[in-house]
């Protein structure tokens, strides 16, 4: 059986594009469920568009993403080089030999003669003109050093056809492709003459990329078959969706996965998420690991429409995957959050990840979540104010003097013990257990919304600062109280 051998060839463009990682998501899949081979190959002959940095992006995303290639740039496997810029001279020889074969032929023709052809529609179609040069006129032309490009040869009659794994039956007039340049004047291939070249060479058994390629794949046929090569299969990919009319675009900035990286996503749960994205497993579990992925991946659930990226569903995940965390496991991915946020060095980290673990969705919510523990101090009392609990500042001012002689006399200061005896004392005291927890809770932050309870928020302040703060609050609750009876 021949060995599944599958690639992914970014551009050195930019940013990682979501679109760009999914690619590379299936085609990693289906090798690992496969049991074949991933390899990386860095096209940058598009030397134009080339951004410094780029390639060690492309690395980087790849890592974080737990994406292991077997061959590439820094992995030889035999198929090298693995960067299309040290591939020139190969290209070069190949397309010389497609030119022997019938499969294509030098062009001579200058920029304005090319800027004539507009046909109808103002739509340039190269008119074959160099085609019927003959072969000394051609050597001759050549031996002079005139600037020339290599075209390929397509039938002018007939249909191309192949079958796609996503889309099915594909057939294209002839007459519908254009003899595209293989070989740029300064001999550098492009795209669609180096992919077929090296997917040959690296012996790649399936070619999985965009469905805007679904058009241009019998071109690369065409010379497949010219060269006498067997074709690899092809599975061609739905866009993912900005909205119901508009793609994604790296152009425009959208989804890069290092700026969801930045925002606090987790890398596994980008991956787990964009997997999603035009491919469905056959349960209905949505949280699945890298393991679970490469179990599970399969051509039946590719969907051959658009998916729509939705990064509220993704936030979801994300919170899901948060959810699973054990608090030390939480801390090491929330460190950068808890460093920038006010509360940096004064608390317990891990203590304070068992506080946010289930109600964080992304992790740059964090320090707006807890920098209120940094800024206690003077508050209005009026927040003690509670219509549906029927809670009053003088009842909240009768309850925290009660708690307070409990919180001094507590031995065990964790959320469980701490809730467990002053639920007991509502009981005792005849009031509602929320009209302990709320007063308390207020008293110890300062502030009417927070992540956690009462007792969960005084087990990370700890004994002495719970006590201080309660201490505090009843002192600006009898000023209150005093003022307020004065002035009546």
């Amino acid at each position: 059986m021949k060995e599944v051998r599958t690639r992914f060839a970014p551009s050195p463009t930019g940013f990682m594009h979501i679109g760009n990682l999914r690619t590379c998501l299936y085609a990693y899949l289906f090798a690992r469920k496969e049991g074949g081979k991933f390899i990386l190959r860095i096209e940058d002959t598009d030397r134009e568009r080339y951004v410094e940095g780029a390639v060690e992006t492309i690395y980087r995303t790849l890592e974080k993403a737990g994406i292991d290639h077997d061959e590439g740039p820094d992995k030889d496997g035999g198929c090298g080089p693995y960067v299309q810029s040290e591939r020139k001279s190969i290209y070069m020889e190949y397309a010389k030999k497609l030119v022997e074969l019938g499969g294509a032929y030098y062009c001579f023709c200058s920029k304005e003669r090319l800027d004539s052809l507009a046909g109808e529609g103002g739509i340039k179609k190269y008119d074959k003109h160099c085609l019927h040069l003959s072969r000394e006129e051609v050597e001759k032309r050549l031996a002079a050093g005139e600037p020339f490009v290599i075209r390929q040869n397509v039938p002018t009659e007939g249909v191309s056809e192949y079958d796609d794994m996503v889309y099915g039956h594909i057939a294209v007039p002839n007459a519908d492709m254009e003899d595209g340049i293989l070989i740029k004047s300064d001999g550098m291939p492009t795209y669609n003459f180096a992919n077929v070249v090296d997917d040959h060479l690296m012996r790649i058994s399936h070619v999985i990329r965009g469905m805007e390629y679904l058009s241009s794949t019998p071109k690369y046929n065409l010379m497949y078959d010219a060269f006498g090569w067997e074709r690899p299969a092809y599975m061609h990919l739905p866009p993912i969706m900005k909205d119901a009319q508009r793609k994604l675009s790296k152009r425009y900035g959208d989804a890069n996965f290092e700026d969801f990286l930045e925002k606090g996503y987790l890398p596994e749960a980008i991956v787990n998420y964009i997997a999603l994205l035009g491919w469905s497993p056959k349960g209905n579990e949505e949280k699945l690991s890298m393991q679970q992925l490469k179990e599970q991946f399969d051509v039946d659930g590719l969907s051959k429409s658009p998916s729509i990226f939705d990064e509220a569903k993704m936030r979801w995940l994300n919170g899901e995957y948060l959810k699973a965390m054990t608090p030390p496991q939480f801390t090491a991915a929330a460190l950068p959050w808890y460093e920038k946020s006010d509360v940096k060095g004064m608390f317990d980290y891990d203590k304070l990840s068992k506080l946010l673990i289930p109600r964080v969705e992304i992790l740059s919510e964090i320090p707006e979540k807890i920098n209120f523990l940094a800024h206690f101090g003077e508050y209005d009392p009026a927040m003690f104010e509670h219509k549906k609990m029927k809670i009053t500042k003088p009842l909240a001012r009768e309850i925290l003097a009660k708690v307070l002689p409990v919180l001094k006399e507590q031995t065990e200061w964790t959320d469980e013990a701490l809730k467990e005896k002053l639920s007991s004392c509502a009981a005792e005291w005849q009031v509602k257990s929320g009209q302990v927890f709320l007063p308390l809770r207020l008293a110890v932050t300062a502030a009417a919304v927070t992540p956690g309870g009462a007792t969960e928020i005084a087990e990370l302040l700890g004994r002495e600062e719970t006590i201080r703060r309660v201490e505090f609050s009843l002192g600006l609750l009898d000023n209150d109280l005093k003022s307020v009876g004065s002035a009546e």
